[in-house]
């Protein structure tokens, strides 16, 4: 058995949880650029703690990002089953939601110093695969039109969380005019 193959010990699967929420909390604030070090002092670990299990930065906001996409992907199955036609609107309109308080999932669909496709290819695959068949769904269902590809779905992921971002709650404002656009005339 090696060292990777043992459980971890109470303690140190403590320090590792608190480690996670503790850096997903300062990603979703201030973004990936956050130093190791003060994700460290927040935790109240040393900076070891956090390399012994993340040997680096970007191994931990890859975890991070890794649960984010498991949770958006999850959920995006859970609307489109609940309605194809309007899953699509419901998926779009809740990543805009997240926008305004996960910036580090903002920067995630961005590609703002984090390559998804290279860094998580697996969940970029499942989560592109996902937005292609909400949107087919909804193409079928008549509520989006048919020249709308998973490419403008990505670029009105961005799109709608900056806005989000700048613009607060006044931005939901928006979100009829952006369906308007989606819809077939």
């Amino acid at each position: 058995m090696t060292e990777n193959d043992r459980p971890l010990r109470a303690d140190a699967a403590r320090n590792r949880a608190r480690v996670l929420r503790v850096a997903y909390e300062t990603f979703a604030e201030e973004g990936a650029g956050v130093p190791i070090d003060e994700i460290a002092r927040r935790a109240g670990v040393g900076a070891g703690t956090i390399y012994r299990h993340f040997p680096t930065k970007e191994a931990l906001f890859q975890a991070i990002v890794a649960d984010r996409l498991r949770q958006v992907v999850e959920r995006a199955r859970d609307q489109a089953a609940t309605d194809p036609g309007e899953g699509l609107y419901a998926f779009l309109f809740h990543l805009a939601e997240q926008g305004a308080t996960d910036l580090g999932l903002t920067e995630t669909f961005a590609g703002s110093g984090f390559d998804l496709a290279t860094s998580l290819p697996e969940a970029e695959r499942e989560f592109t695969t996902l937005m292609a068949d909400m949107l087919t769904r909804g193409q079928r269902a008549g509520t989006v039109r048919p020249d709308v590809d998973v490419d403008d779905v990505k670029t009105l992921i961005v799109g709608l969380q900056a806005m989000r971002r700048f613009r607060g709650e006044q931005a939901e404002r928006l979100y009829p005019l952006i369906r308007a656009g989606l819809t077939p005339r």
